[in-house]
């Protein structure tokens, strides 16, 4: 019928399967990541208050300027209070270099109030932890004080709001694998007929 391929009409061969490379729309390794750490972070096994618990208090360690320790100290208060560990971990992450300097003006600022101090905050002292001891007691207090009103004060705020957003991604996703069981079966039941 055909003497060779070239005769074949081109609706009759098959479509190749290998996706040409100007069509690959590949992510780069660290989005694929990031990606994968959301849904992991987003389907994590345990109850709400599990989870919101380990938010929480990695929140609380995550204010104190306690550099490359805020995770393990997140982790050590999540197992100490039976929270999530990786939750606790991302929650330490509230403060960031693009963060730091805010976070700890204000607790500064606060632990100042509270203690009546004359002290004035120099944001290159919490680079290291000689620089911040170098500035003296007042001000190393005045800092610590601050972090730990604003640690409370926010780690209790994410636990409730955790807790309401967990409960509440929970229900819906509940409800739409209710709908996709529920049409899957009308489906099933419709064809039969």
């Amino acid at each position: 019928m055909f003497k060779n391929i070239s005769q074949i009409p081109q609706q009759l061969l098959p479509k190749s399967t290998k996706k040409s490379p100007l069509k690959t729309n590949k992510l780069p390794y660290w989005r694929r990541y990031a990606r994968y750490l959301y849904w992991r972070f987003i389907r994590m096994r345990g109850t709400p208050e599990y989870i919101a618990r380990g938010l929480a208090v990695g929140v609380f360690a995550g204010l104190f300027p306690i550099f490359g320790l805020q995770t393990i100290v997140g982790i050590a208060l999540a197992t100490l209070f039976r929270g999530h560990k990786i939750a606790a971990a991302a929650g330490t992450w509230v403060s960031n270099p693009l963060t730091y300097v805010p976070i700890y003006a204000i607790n500064f600022q606060i632990g100042r109030l509270l203690l009546n101090s004359q002290e004035e905050f120099v944001s290159e002292s919490i680079l290291s932890f000689q620089q911040l001891v170098q500035h003296g007691t007042q001000f190393v207090l005045s800092l610590f004080l601050g972090c730990l009103v604003m640690g409370l004060i926010s780690g209790i705020l994410s636990y409730f709001i955790g807790l309401k957003l967990i409960r509440l991604w929970r229900s819906d996703r509940r409800q739409k694998n209710l709908e996709n069981n529920f049409n899957f079966f009308k489906e099933g039941i419709g064809n039969r007929e």
